[in-house]
């Protein structure tokens, strides 16, 4: 702002320097007008001459002087400022400057100083807000996380760890008639080998809700791929998929998208009895669509309870990145949800 101080000074010595010659050149006429309105001219021209000569050397060499002496202190004043505002520059708020006098340049240091302590209020404002946000954050993870081992430590009483229970009765049932009725051993064991499978299923589907929520370093479709082949490779399901890769999406997008895709299929694996699952994620125009198709046995959606947290869930998360969640679903004709998101 104030890169070239000197220029001040120069510029100030200059004026005074011309208001000196203004006040030679206004003499030198005066004593002119003076002389010619005598009846007899008293002064020689040379004497004229040198006494003009002689006020512009008085006049020019007070300019200097004073032009000097008072851009010294302008200067001094404006470098103060101009050090002061590096230094707000640099991040140091709390220095202020001292008010000399009820000039321009005073009137400028205060509005500086006040500028000053604004922002510093500002930062601590900010850095409060900062701090109460990462509290925030802290508590709705805990919150969230809380929610969530509740949520599966319910799942895994009413399903798997029932499910075990019965497969322990029926097991310690089957060797008390192993000797006496073979046959009914025979029946109890399928019935301990079917229920063994559904505790599979459901601690796949548990196991899915552990994976992590965000897709780190990954794109969406790099996760959903990950994920898919995860689920051939552990599940009986056959998937049939056209994801497309969409990199318009924001990060948050695709964490939300990748979440409801993880509820989607694990409600599929306990509760739909499917064996088959079509997935597709495109983009039309300004939307992205993804649809989710299972073969399973279906329900209906005004009167299912057992996975109406998982869809409330999914809904939540749509709508929070402004999407369209629609769910259709029939008694033995599966189910088959889209999501409609704008780009």
């Amino acid at each position: 702002m104030f890169s070239n101080l000197n220029s001040i000074r120069l510029t100030m010595i200059r004026s005074h320097v011309i208001s000196a010659l203004m006040v030679g050149i206004l003499f030198f006429t005066g004593l002119q007008l003076i002389l010619l309105a005598l009846p007899k001219n008293p002064l020689a021209l040379s004497t004229i001459l040198l006494l003009t000569a002689f006020v512009f050397v008085i006049s020019v060499g007070s300019g200097i002087y004073f032009g000097y002496r008072d851009s010294t202190d302008v200067k001094k004043r404006l470098e103060e400022v101009s050090t002061f505002i590096t230094i707000l520059e640099r991040g140091n708020l709390k220095t202020r400057v001292d008010v000399d006098g009820q000039d321009e340049i005073a009137r400028i240091t205060q509005s500086l100083n006040q500028l000053s302590a604004k922002i510093e209020k500002q930062v601590q404002s900010l850095q409060r807000l900062a701090d109460e946000k990462t509290e925030l954050a802290e508590e709705a993870h805990k919150a969230a996380s809380i929610e969530e081992r509740q949520r599966i430590a319910r799942d895994l009483h009413d399903a798997v760890s029932q499910q075990l229970f019965a497969v322990s009765m029926m097991s310690s049932a089957a060797v008390r008639l192993l000797d006496s009725k073979p046959e009914k051993v025979k029946e109890i064991i399928g019935q301990v080998s079917e229920l063994a499978a559904q505790a599979q299923v459901e601690m796949r589907a548990l196991l899915l809700h552990l994976r992590p929520v965000h897709l780190g370093r990954d794109s969406l479709y790099e996760g959903l791929v990950k994920l898919i082949e995860e689920l051939q490779s552990k599940c009986s399901l056959h998937f049939e998929t056209a994801i497309d890769q969409i990199d318009c999406l924001s990060k948050g997008t695709e964490d939300h998208l990748f979440r409801i895709i993880q509820e989607a299929l694990s409600n599929i694996l306990r509760h739909s009895d499917a064996t088959q699952v079509k997935l597709t994620f495109s983009q039309k125009e300004e939307y992205v669509f993804l649809q989710i198709y299972d073969n399973g046995k279906g329900f209906d959606v005004s009167e299912d309870k057992k996975i109406s947290y998982g869809l409330k869930t999914m809904r939540e998360r749509c709508e929070e990145i402004g999407g369209v969640f629609k769910l259709h679903s029939k008694q033995d004709e599966g189910t088959y949800i889209t999501i409609r998101v704008s780009v």
